[in-house]
């Protein structure tokens, strides 16, 4: 009977948020009040609360997570340096003579701002607003333009550094020991930032040759789609150096870092945004006015994503107060077929899931339920962090709540049918990827 309380408490919550109530919100609210009423009636012990003030407290001395803040502040710096800018302008002006190449420098300068940035808003508004206008002057598609500055920018997602590794890495990384000590493993290894942040290199930029490849095939069998585009401007060599040489050195001071263990995840932020900053001195954006909306922003984002966390510990507890996660893995445990079998349902939930909850939500509700159980069958908690991020990070394209569909929709006229059109076969060329790493798993590779 417990399990029925834990799976009513687990599509409260989801039809609370589909409301659009805030999410830290709902799931301490729903959980509170599930709570009182399975107390009330015998069903639910309250002792289970009563680890409430330990998790706070872990949660607000998460090493892991101090990463967070500082990310989210040196992709805002660089937002705002206007370092897109610069890069698809001069890209474009190389690039836009051949046919399709316009896609082509959106797609590049979205891998590079991926490996700078990371934060999805920015990129998707910022080549909204600089690319959308361009392409449908010259005659491109306009599904097809709006598919590919939504998929370019969501590349920061798995590209690293990303706010979903980190968040991932943290969770993971809890899964993994609560699994080890399930199995009578005393000496518990774990999973880091650093380790999700190496073991997602090659996926994600195997990502960004898929889209490449789909780009090339609209190219041959639909030329009229990406025609030539001449613009008026050219650029030198010098001026394609000075926009390209700043991003790739700071890519190489934040990843190398972390890559070669010269720095942890949270001092290669550092590093990050310092040079973030410097940037963007060197583009005249760096003002007190600038400095005072990054740093408003980012304590914004990241009280947001701590209150999530402190929701979210609440709804753990009184799911496992009604023995949920006990109902989970005799559910994935019995399935036919085995741990494979367990690993596609649970991915297909998670996909359909990405359709009306966003991944913060996904992250911290839903994987640490699923996350022991899939780690106890003996699945690598680095490849299995790298299948879920890829899976994470179709929610921001899959309607209706799509964030990159609501960003690009917000800052452009295009309609919403060809705003869907548009991303279905960046969406599938995802799934495609996250079979690609079922069927090799030596993509993710930890250095």
């Amino acid at each position: 009977m417990e399990a029925w309380w834990a799976l009513m408490l687990f599509i409260a919550v989801t039809l609370v948020l589909m409301t659009g109530f805030p999410v830290a919100f709902t799931l301490g609210g729903v959980s509170l009040w599930f709570a009182g009423i399975g107390y009330l009636t015998g069903w639910f012990d309250g002792a289970f609360l009563a680890a409430m003030p330990n998790r706070l407290n872990g949660i607000l001395n998460n090493v892991t997570l101090m990463a967070v803040p500082i990310f989210v502040f040196m992709g805002v710096v660089l937002e705002r340096a206007k370092l897109a800018e610069s890069l698809l302008q001069s890209l474009a002006a190389l690039m836009g003579g051949q046919r399709g190449g316009l896609g082509f420098a959106l797609l590049l300068v979205g891998m590079l701002l991926a490996a700078s940035t990371g934060i999805v808003g920015a990129t998707v508004v910022t080549l909204g607003l600089l690319a959308m206008p361009v392409m449908k002057k010259h005659g491109y598609d306009e599904g097809l333009a709006a598919g590919t500055i939504c998929a370019s920018g969501t590349l920061g997602q798995i590209i690293p550094p990303s706010i979903v590794l980190v968040l991932l890495g943290d969770v993971l990384s809890n899964a993994y020991q609560q699994a080890q000590l399930s199995l009578n493993v005393f000496n518990p290894k774990t999973v880091s930032v650093q380790d999700l942040f190496m073991g997602a290199l090659m996926p994600g930029l195997f990502l960004v040759l898929l889209y490449a490849l789909y780009l090339l095939a609209v190219r041959i069998w639909r030329p009229q789609a990406m025609p030539r585009v001449v613009l008026e401007t050219t650029v030198s060599t010098k001026t394609l150096l000075q926009s390209l040489m700043p991003p790739l050195l700071l890519i190489l001071a934040v990843l190398g870092s972390i890559i070669t263990g010269l720095a942890t995840p949270t001092e290669a932020a550092s590093v990050g945004s310092v040079g973030a900053l410097t940037l963007a001195a060197w583009h005249g954006q760096l003002t007190m006015a600038m400095l005072q909306s990054a740093l408003k922003e980012t304590v914004k984002v990241t009280s947001m994503v701590f209150m999530i966390l402190i929701g979210a510990a609440l709804f753990s507890l009184v799911f496992k107060g009604f023995k949920g996660d006990e109902a989970v893995h005799a559910i994935l445990s019995n399935l036919p077929g085995g741990k494979y079998s367990a690993l596609l349902l649970v991915m297909l939930v998670l996909f359909l899931l990405g359709f009306i909850l966003d991944f913060i939500e996904i992250t911290f509700v839903v994987i640490p339920i699923i996350g022991p159980v899939l780690l106890m069958m003996g699945f690598d908690p680095v490849w299995l962090g790298v299948l879920i991020a890829i899976n994470l990070q179709t929610s921001f394209l899959t309607p209706p709540f799509g964030f990159a569909l609501f960003y690009l929709r917000g800052v452009t006229d295009v309609n919403t049918r060809t705003l869907y059109r548009g991303v279905t076969p960046f969406i599938i060329l995802q799934l495609l990827m996250m079979g690609i790493l079922l069927l090799w798993p030596d993509l993710v590779i930890i250095f």
